[in-house]
């Protein structure tokens, strides 16, 4: 796939408030400080498009990307963040489930994992929620690329998937990006194509 065009709609509080439009829309949602803002100025090859922070908890709200006049992608407040109120947490928290349950034009939410830490319980409960709410996703390991002293990413994946396949049959999509060499890129975007291809024979 070919990124002609993308750029900023808006940002929302609420589910309702979301633009009413039937493109289909792919959400990106994980624990604060994944690299979710830089894979997807990745995916698009917009440097700046997402505003990339390194203090986490910067994305409050939902925010609208149209990509080639035909798809969303939506950046969800990632979860897990700890400094900040109980007010403001379950406040996002009831945001980002009525998003994710009731949001009829999401396709498929792209949950982002970590691959430079051991699985995270959080991670692995907001997955089975998923489940069990029927929210399509796929599982996005992010920052591949780094190569520290102790660290081993196939190790902390496949140690991931394991512990996933204590709940589920079978692994949903899985994807291994780094935005620093651009890999999984193609692959996504590939997945996003074809998807919305047989939306559009259905």
């Amino acid at each position: 796939m070919l990124i002609e065009s993308a750029y900023y709609t808006g940002s929302y509080p609420t589910e309702s408030k979301c633009p009413k439009n039937s493109l289909p829309e792919y959400a990106f949602i994980g624990r604060s400080n994944v690299g979710k803002s830089s894979l997807i100025n990745m995916l698009c090859d917009r440097k700046g498009l997402a505003k990339v922070s390194g203090t986490p908890g910067k994305t409050q709200l939902l925010n609208f990307f149209e990509i080639n006049k035909s798809w969303y992608i939506v950046d969800l407040p990632g979860y897990g963040y700890a400094r900040i109120s109980k007010t403001k947490r379950r406040e996002w928290e009831k945001m980002i489930q009525s998003y994710l349950k009731k949001r009829q034009t999401l396709v498929c939410a792209f949950v982002l994992i970590d691959s430079n830490v051991k699985p995270q319980q959080i991670d692995l409960e907001f997955i089975n929620w998923m489940g069990e709410m029927h929210v399509p996703f796929a599982l996005v390991f992010t920052k591949t690329d780094r190569k520290k002293k102790g660290l081993d990413v196939e190790v902390n994946i496949a140690e991931f998937k394991k512990a996933l396949l204590e709940n589920w049959e079978e692994l949903p999509p899985v994807f291994e990006t780094s935005s620093v060499l651009h890999s999984g890129r193609s692959e996504m975007l590939t997945f996003i194509e074809q998807t919305n291809a047989k939306l559009i024979h259905e």
